[in-house]
């Protein structure tokens, strides 16, 4: 490990608006990481391909993906990025509001990396996304990320 923080590319599969604030906020003040933000599924998947309009984004080091969202829902959106060669490798962290013992369960068999229930008030969920991003940047290793 080394004393230079690592800087990586997160993107956040959120529709909600005020979640979408909350971890802005969180990045822009406790984290040094580059985040983007796509609002439904299938914006997701166009992103993780970088085609069309992301044609030429980064590909993410880790995806922090919400279930419940329109046009692909998220368990959709994780069946397709574990599927595929190019992006199977990239962490997946469901985030999320749902506590329900089948969307834990179902999430892992699609092989999301760790389930996380967002905390409903503003310190726990900013404090949740920093325990997140220490993990992924602090903690292990990723594949393909660079220094800072």
């Amino acid at each position: 490990m080394t004393d230079e923080p690592r800087i990586i590319n997160v993107l956040l599969v959120e529709d909600d608006p005020g979640d979408v604030l909350m971890t802005r906020e969180a990045f822009d003040e406790y984290l040094h990481n580059r985040l983007d933000v796509v609002t439904d599924g299938a914006e997701a998947l166009v992103y993780l391909r970088q085609q069309d309009q992301y044609a030429d984004a980064p590909r993410p080091d880790l995806v922090l993906l919400d279930l419940n969202l329109p046009r692909r829902d998220g368990r959709e959106v994780l069946r397709e990025i574990k599927d595929d060669p190019d992006l199977r490798h990239i962490p997946v962290i469901v985030l999320t509001t749902s506590q329900a013992e089948e969307d834990v369960l179902r999430s892992y068999q699609l092989h999301a990396n760790a389930y996380v229930t967002k905390p409903v008030d503003f310190d726990g969920f900013i404090e949740a996304i920093k325990q997140i991003d220490h993990f992924f940047v602090s903690v292990v290793k990723l594949p393909g990320t660079r220094g800072a």
